[in-house]
């Protein structure tokens, strides 16, 4: 017999409730404490309560009008708390949350490993039908897919939902360059690869290399391998092998170089966005100069494949509400976040084209085979 047990609030709130178990042995109620969890944790409760009271004989019933209430969802951030993962996931859920875009409770789970790709199976093999899933993703997702980081798993076993903010993507120069704009700088250096390098702060092949690759193949230039760079540690490093002259400019993202552009260290040549970025209006963008490229680290969110239809519109409309409020617009200025809205069908095309285009250069690199 048990006199306390630890229970599960489905509404929400923690109180008191009783729970009343029937069965050989059983029958007096139980007071218990409970609290708001997700499906998982419930099912698991439930799966040890049931091998404790033999399944057929196991009845709770809830005094406090539990019953038909709604599980919280979930949004997993697949990295330890504090990173980038972790903020799309704990400031989406709370805006959606405090204006009312999502009606319930949604717990935030970090499940770090792989870089993202533990929480990626993890989803896929145990979670593929679950309505009240969400996760949080963004361009390291997208690239690690394309090159099979995450060992088999393909980016068409989830389904993307969308991003509404995003770090973009820079291309500078030292102060004192020659370079004024992005097409004098690669009309140099595709007239003569070995003379120019760039640097930036992720491996090679990682994503602030490939998005000079990008824009050189708009230019027609496809003899990728002879376009020389410098993997460094983050984009400080990065600003310095440019700023001594060891680089012809850095590739990065915006956040990395404010500090540089207020010494009046760096000119930043090009944005990778469709739009100037906010606060920096002078930055002219790489369309603008027709370079057709969007290169931005999204902050973004996906869901499993095989949740339903409904589920899926629930949480794109969600997500567009969020983006379009006052509150995520406060967010991102807090956090150095540009305004890039592409949810629903729309984002999974992008994510699909980036995928496609990150893993035919990263064969060709030998990134991967």
């Amino acid at each position: 017999m048990i006199d306390k047990a630890l229970g599960l609030c489905l509404s929400g709130s923690c109180q008191v409730s009783e729970f009343t178990f029937k069965g050989k042995g059983l029958g007096q109620k139980n007071r218990i404490h409970v609290w708001p969890v997700s499906k998982r944790l419930f099912r698991l409760w439930e799966e040890i309560t049931m091998n404790m009271f033999s399944k057929s004989a196991f009845v709770a019933v809830f005094s406090f009008g539990l019953i038909n209430q709604s599980f919280a969802a979930e949004c997993i951030a697949p990295a330890n708390p504090g990173g980038g993962w972790d903020f799309t996931c704990r400031s989406i859920t709370k805006i959606m949350s405090d204006i009312g875009a999502y009606d319930g409770n949604i717990q935030v789970t970090n499940m770090a490993g792989g870089g993202g790709g533990l929480a990626f199976t993890h989803v896929v093999n145990e979670r593929n039908s679950d309505d009240d899933l969400i996760v949080a993703a963004s361009t390291a997702t997208a690239t690690r897919l394309a090159q099979n980081a995450y060992s088999g798993m393909t980016a068409d076993q989830v389904r993307f939902l969308g991003a509404i903010g995003a770090d973009p993507g820079v291309i500078v120069v030292a102060a004192d360059s020659p370079y004024k704009n992005l097409n004098d700088l690669l009309d140099a250096v595709i007239a003569d690869p070995s003379k120019h390098a760039f640097a930036g702060g992720s491996a090679a092949g990682g994503y602030d290399h490939l998005k000079v690759l990008m824009a050189l193949k708009r230019k027609g230039f496809t003899d990728i391998k002879k376009v020389k760079y410098i993997g460094v540690d983050g984009d400080a490093d990065a600003i310095t092998q440019t700023v001594g002259g060891f680089t012809s400019a850095m590739t990065g993202d915006i956040s990395g170089v404010v500090g540089f552009i207020k010494s009046g260290d760096v000119r930043v040549l090009a944005s990778f966005t469709d739009e100037r970025i906010p606060g920096f209006e002078s930055i002219p963008t790489a369309k603008e100069q027709g370079i057709d490229v969007i290169a931005v680290n999204w902050r973004g969110l996906y869901t499993p494949k095989g949740a339903s239809e409904s589920s899926y519109k629930k949480w794109t409309e969600a997500l567009r509400k969020v983006g379009a409020s006052k509150e995520w617009k406060d967010a991102m200025m807090a956090n150095g976040l540009a305004p890039f809205n592409k949810v629903g069908p729309d984002f999974q095309s992008y994510v699909d084209g980036t995928i496609s285009e990150v893993r035919a250069m990263s064969t060709e690199l030998g990134v991967m085979k």
